[in-house]
């Protein structure tokens, strides 16, 4: 990416890392540095550390890590060129277009063109005789026309080519309209639309920029649902239906199952309904929910699927301290069916009535047991306590009170159970933490530089030399007289050995704010790791030495993993490695 140097520097400048992740987390000052719940993953302890002085982040959870881009292009789902466009207008400074010869970033931009035209088109297609089909099906939904022009519904032709030559006759290409998932390439080289005869549902950002479409059959084919892939535009992953309009409604969000509830809702007058697409609800999802909502309120299907769906988002959203509400429809009917059978004040009634994240989990549990019977009650409140024993002590005693005089048993027995229960807990999740921890740094060591599993010796001297290197550029010209790139044992550790050296000797300034553009996040993460963990430590040239002896030790070493490939001097230097190992300790 050739963006000038001084351009990046002064965009660092202008956007220190502190003022632009406190917009996005809440973080307390520790020492030098400040700590916080990390925006990337659901947690209660804080294990988020921003680090002013080298103006850097790092997880010690998740992982994540990096330098303010990095950090924008995470949160913001963002390509480096877009993350540098944020940043600018978040400065009000000028990105010199000129010099910025991006593919991903302007087929993106053309991807989001085309799908703005292919939602006029779909539109346009319900004034049309061939349309009527999908406007009565909008009407016997109970759709009026303003909600018809608020969502952008529309209608895709039962023809084989129609939006295509359309998006064509406008100068897009057929590449541009197969990225962004509007038409695909046929087995005679020719291209067919993959969206016939199914109401059009547009997918907008909080930028009012259409992102991707839901097509929904008008019969009883399958499948049901055809919704955009991920294209450059579109992730479902970091999407929420109808947030546009939901966002200014407040801090109050209805999550639904799927666009026909939120539509309804929002005719109904409930402008705050929004739909996950999707019912895994991955980090950046519950993420995208806690930055626009201090309270949920979940409204799923009461089939097992729904239902699981509830609980996987309850499990989702409980570490991010939102309040949780649990809306029952009654005789399992979906939030559409409801409001059209019963009116909006019966829903209003159902929200108001709604149980939270406990009394619907313990309602849940009553469904299981028999409580009519000893054994079941049993049973009920062994389970109970495991559920209150991740409560609060003020909801462990309100909801032990209720339960004692629901199934007559004293109040002090199952407080008792739970505080047992609470003991339990708390161990498995301490042992659970450590070995999450280690997994995760161990998965960040394999995903990123494999080969320091195989030589941990050599791959953490290289690091840290490497970390030291990037805080004291200084050193960079007297390490390099005596270490080559090629006796480093990792790969990436030599690329970024190489690369250092190469910026130092253009006169480049070695910061990590200017390798985002040419490492990826993962990268980005494990080289803020090894700043970050050389950043404290006392270092002189003896040290440096000390482990550049041990990278060329490793560089010997690794010989071995290729015997048969091996002269007799090489052999006889890997045995006087050996025989030296034995006679020192590691550093």
């Amino acid at each position: 990416m050739a963006l000038p140097e001084a351009f990046i520097r002064e965009l660092v400048a202008r956007n220190d890392i502190e003022s632009v992740a406190s917009s996005y987390v809440s973080m307390k000052r520790r020492g030098r540095n400040l700590v916080g719940l990390c925006p990337f993953h659901g947690e209660k302890t804080p294990s988020f550390n921003l680090y002013p002085e080298t103006e850097s982040f790092y997880c010690f959870g998740c992982g994540a890590g990096g330098d303010v881009i990095t950090f924008i292009k995470r949160i913001e789902n963002l390509d480096y060129i877009d993350a540098v466009k944020f940043l600018a207008s978040r400065a009000g400074m000028q990105l010199p277009e000129e010099q910025v010869d991006d593919k991903t970033s302007r087929l993106r931009m053309r991807i989001l063109e085309a799908n703005r035209e292919a939602a006029r088109f779909f539109h346009s297609q319900l004034s049309k005789p061939e349309g009527r089909i999908a406007l009565d099906y909008y009407r016997r939904r109970g759709y009026t026309d303003a909600t018809i022009r608020h969502f952008g519904l529309g209608y895709a032709p039962n023809a084989w080519d129609e939006l295509g030559k359309h998006l064509r006759s406008k100068g897009f290409r057929d590449e541009e309209l197969q990225a962004a998932f509007l038409t695909r390439r046929g087995r005679n080289g020719g291209s067919y639309d993959i969206f016939r005869n199914r109401a059009m549902i547009p997918i907008i950002d909080i930028r009012g920029a259409v992102i991707g479409f839901g097509g929904r059959v008008l019969d009883d084919s399958k499948p049901k649902y055809i919704n955009t892939e991920s294209t450059l535009a579109f992730s479902k992953s970091n999407t929420l239906f109808a947030l546009n309009f939901a966002k200014s409604t407040g801090r109050e969000l209805t999550l639904c199952e799927g666009y026909m509830d939120v539509i309804a809702l929002h005719q109904a007058g409930f402008p705050n309904a929004v739909a996950a697409l999707g019912t895994a609800f991955p980090e950046e999802q519950v993420r995208l929910i806690s930055r626009y909502a201090d309270k949920v309120n979940l409204i799923f299907d009461a089939d097992e699927a729904g239902q699981k769906a509830t609980r996987r988002a309850l499990d989702a959203l409980k570490p991010t301290g939102i309040e949780v509400k649990v809306i029952t429809v009654p005789d399992g009917k979906d939030p559409d069916e409801f409001i059209r059978k019963n009116g909006p004040e019966r829903f209003r009634l159902l929200l108001e009535r709604a149980s939270n994240a406990m009394e619907y989990r313990l309602m849940r549990l009553g469904d299981r047991y028999p409580l009519n019977t000893a054994d079941g009650r049993v049973n009920y409140l062994r389970e109970a306590a495991k559920v209150l024993a991740q409560s609060s002590a003020v909801e462990q005693d309100i909801y032990a009170g209720r339960l004692s005089q629901e199934l007559s048993v004293s109040k002090d027995a199952i407080l008792q159970q739970i505080r047992q229960a609470a003991g339990r807990r708390e161990k498995q999740q301490k042992r659970q933490e450590l070995s999450r921890a280690v997994k995760q740094d161990m998965t960040i060591l394999r995903r990123v530089n494999p080969e320091a599993e195989t030589f941990p010796r050599a791959a953490s001297a290289e690091e840290t030399l490497l970390g030291v290197m990037i805080l004291h550029p200084d050193l960079i010209p007297k390490v390099a007289a005596v270490l080559s790139a090629d006796q480093f044992v990792t790969s990436l550790n030599r690329d970024l050995y190489a690369y250092l050296l190469q910026r130092q000797s253009q006169g480049l300034l070695i910061e990590l704010p200017f390798f985002a553009a040419d490492f990826d996040e993962a990268s980005m993460a494990y080289i803020t790791r090894m700043v970050q963990a050389a950043k404290d430590r006392a270092f002189t040239w003896e040290d440096a030495e000390k482990y550049i002896a041990i990278i060329r030790e490793g560089q010997v070493l690794r010989g071995m993993k290729q015997p048969e490939s091996l002269q007799n001097d090489q052999i006889e230097d890997i045995l006087r490695v050996m025989r030296d190992r034995k006679n020192k300790k590691d550093i």
